[in-house]
């Protein structure tokens, strides 16, 4: 990395540091509240809950910015949640805020929603699943979520933020530099797959991760663009018309076992789709099905190892000769 491009990257964690710090300053919380945790990142993606959860899915609304999650906790506050939540929320409104969603407990959807959430972990935010608040709002490129919560002698707040804004990395000021003209994958930690080496791993183990496949918690649907795993899956069934591969979708943790597989069923149908819509492949050599949280392969204690169980794997079931 150029020192002009670290310049770069320093600045912008502190300005997001700034900006966490001035939005937190900026909200008036209850008398007594004391921070127990905050997490920032200068950019991220994030799943803005605005709509309960039903029918095994959560409406959000999907966010690429600089994110920052703030967590206070109010010792032997008796206040009740709405108590708590009411003048937060009429702060955003004076503030300009739109009220984008808000909700109470089993009208948000229940443990459902709450396991939805991506909240900080236990003690600094902990969340009664027989009572709790969320609020989201927006004022341009602004986004709040808020959850409030109580234990039997204490409440507690999350304040999540969102500014919206270009992630593009900055490019080194190198003139020799070579120009960059690695295509870009929809998950960018993930490594492209060779067709050879997909086939290799696809015939010798019998399955295989395709982790270029990013699904946030909650959501099914995959983005447009070319998927590197999918580009090469496809080749190889076209190179063995007699091949037939099952496409099984995994989730994390968050939520009840029946609600993740039909979740998990909906992410291995969405691979499916493009595997037959826009690679061509044959719809007699691929079918889908959801495995839930029942298959990890990281701990669902961890952000990062929900995130590597979020994922489709292509299994190879049989041939047709």
């Amino acid at each position: 990395m150029t020192r002009r491009a670290t310049l770069l990257l320093a600045g912008l964690l502190a300005a997001t540091l700034s900006h966490a710090a001035q939005a937190a300053s900026d909200l008036q919380l209850p008398a007594g509240a004391t921070q127990s945790a905050q997490e920032t990142s200068p950019a991220t993606s994030y799943q803005l809950a605005v709509g309960p959860w039903q029918d095994g899915q959560l409406e959000t609304r999907a966010l690429e910015g600089a994110r920052s999650d703030t967590a206070y906790q109010l010792r032997a506050n008796q206040n009740t949640t709405l108590q708590i939540l009411a003048p937060l929320r009429d702060q955003l409104e004076q503030a300009g805020y739109d009220i984008l969603y808000e909700c109470d407990t089993q009208a948000c959807g229940g443990f459902d929603f709450r396991y939805a959430l991506d909240l900080l972990s236990e003690p600094a935010m902990h969340v009664d699943l027989g009572d709790f608040r969320y609020i989201a709002a927006r004022n341009g490129a602004d986004y709040f979520g808020i959850t409030v919560s109580r234990s039997s002698e204490s409440g507690f707040i999350q304040v999540t933020e969102m500014r919206v804004q270009d992630v593009t990395p900055a490019q080194p000021d190198d003139p020799l530099a070579p120009p960059q003209t690695a295509p870009i994958l929809p998950r960018a930690d993930a490594p492209a797959v060779a067709p050879s080496a997909l086939a290799q791993t696809l015939e010798a183990q019998g399955s295989v991760a395709l982790d270029d496949l990013d699904f946030p918690s909650g959501a099914s649907a995959l983005g447009s663009g070319d998927f590197a795993s999918l580009q090469a899956l496809a080749e190889f069934l076209k190179a063995n018309p007699d091949f037939q591969v099952m496409l099984v979708g995994h989730t994390d943790a968050v939520g009840s076992l029946a609600a993740n597989i039909a979740l998990s069923k909906k992410r291995a149908q969405s691979a499916r789709q493009k595997l037959v819509g826009d690679y061509g492949v044959a719809a007699s050599q691929v079918s889908a099905e959801g495995a839930g949280f029942l298959a990890p392969r990281a701990s669902n204690l961890t952000k990062e190892g929900r995130e590597k169980n979020r994922r489709v794997e292509a299994v190879l079931t049989s041939t047709r000769s």
